[in-house]
């Protein structure tokens, strides 16, 4: 009997059947959905825990440029103290945001230093990770399996100049991650998709069953130059992307990374949850 329990767990955490869920209290609309804290780069990261609530956000996803607070110069990312990381879990608490992500942060192929980022991310009981380091592609399997820990794979736009940046294309991406642990999968940036001239429906179809994240932006039209507007005034469809990931079952974040009004974004990124918010009662669920 021993031996076949272990043999189900194995089988189950090989499958991502273990990582926890991110609970429905931090859920808009049956959406884990907030804030990429890089929104609010021109902030701190108690400033962007503020901001994230004000937005009517649940989750927050941690940038890697932040310092801690107008107080506390310090830099807020993996190298934090023991004690600093209880400050900020101290801070998210009181304005009810739970921290589900961070990133895009570079993992490395040595597993001693890609292991003191898994180690941050434990100590905040992190949903995920997000990186672009496709090269540690088997550090990062040894360890997702290890710290039960998902990572999710980012893409910033095409390169034309950079013929090796591959990772902007999700048909490229999908076929990258085939055979790979279930826990390691997308972290769906429909903007700078759109900015690579690609539709986000189409991005997020073509990763059927491997987006694990999203960096959720809405642009008014396909290709460079664009800049991030109001959910359901731009190109993306952002209703029907929606209900593609529901039809996929997706259960990991959304985090808004608005990346336009930087200094006053709060009312635009609001009116962003409250189209998801809205899009959700329309479907039949209010929450």
């Amino acid at each position: 009997m021993n031996r076949f329990l272990s043999t189900v767990l194995f089988v189950a955490c090989t499958a991502g059947l273990l990582a926890a869920p991110i609970p429905d209290a931090f859920k808009v609309g049956g959406f884990a959905i907030g804030c990429q804290a890089y929104s609010f780069n021109r902030f701190t990261a108690f400033e962007a825990i503020e901001k994230c609530e004000q937005t009517g956000g649940k989750i927050i996803e941690f940038a890697t440029t932040q310092r801690v607070s107008k107080e506390d110069n310090t830099k807020w990312d993996h190298t934090a103290s023991d004690e600093l990381i209880a400050r900020v879990k101290e801070k998210l608490a009181k304005h009810g945001i739970r921290a589900v992500n961070y990133g895009v942060v570079p993992i490395p192929k040595d597993e001693a230093e890609a292991r003191k980022i898994f180690e941050f991310a434990k100590k905040l009981d992190l949903y995920a990770l997000t990186t672009e380091s496709t090269d540690a592609i088997d550090t990062i399997e040894k360890l997702v399996k290890e710290y039960d820990i998902r990572v999710c794979f980012h893409e910033h736009a095409r390169q034309p100049n950079n013929p090796g940046y591959k990772i902007w294309d999700p048909a490229w991406l999908r076929d990258f991650l085939t055979g790979r642990d279930a826990r390691i999968g997308a972290c769906a940036d429909i903007g700078h998709w759109q900015t690579s001239g690609i539709a986000a429906l189409d991005g997020v179809k073509t990763l059927s069953g491997r987006i694990l994240s999203m960096h959720m932006k809405d642009r008014m039209e396909l290709g460079p130059g664009q800049h991030d507007c109001i959910f359901g005034t731009g190109k993306a469809d952002v209703g029907a992307i929606l209900g593609e990931l529901r039809k996929q079952g997706f259960e990991g974040n959304i985090a808004i990374e608005y990346e336009f009004n930087w200094d006053n974004s709060v009312p635009d990124i609001a009116q962003c949850i409250g189209f998801v918010r809205g899009w959700a009662a329309g479907q039949g669920q209010a929450r």
